[in-house]
């Protein structure tokens, strides 16, 4: 061996714990009232299948999970409109706030350094009684 120190690969419990200290999380109360006064853009990672069961939050971007960077990207071809700038507020939510996570640190890595994650995702801004529509279907 060359003398090099042994990498111990993280777990995902670790990786996540690690992203987190990046940023900070937003509850779904404050997640709701950022979004109500413009100053944040709520995200929809949840798969389709998902949406359909569980509803979705009105207002809330839907992108999927693996187009989320090309989408919000501001310097990208395919960025939707709402990807104005690297200030942007946004709030990723996936279904119970995991994947939403790692998301977030991946929306760091373009430098939009405001991207937060919603802590519990989906089920805890349904679960505090927060709007929910039907998916149209």
């Amino acid at each position: 061996m060359s003398g090099e120190p042994t990498v111990r690969p993280a777990g995902i419990d670790e990786l996540l714990e690690r992203v987190r200290t990046g940023y900070r999380r937003v509850e779904a109360r404050a997640a709701h009232e950022e979004a109500r006064s413009g100053e944040a853009l709520l995200v929809d990672i949840r798969y389709a299948a998902l949406r359909e069961r569980d509803g979705l939050i009105p207002g809330a971007l839907v992108v999927e999970r693996n187009e989320l960077e090309w989408r919000l990207d501001p310097l990208g071809s395919h960025r939707v409109p709402e990807a104005t700038g690297h200030d942007l507020r946004i709030v990723v939510i996936c279904n119970e706030g995991y994947a939403s996570s790692l998301a977030a640190a991946s929306l760091h890595q373009l430098g939009l350094h405001r991207a937060t994650d919603l802590v519990g995702g989906f089920q805890a801004w349904r679960a505090q009684g927060l709007p929910v529509e039907p998916a149209a279907g």
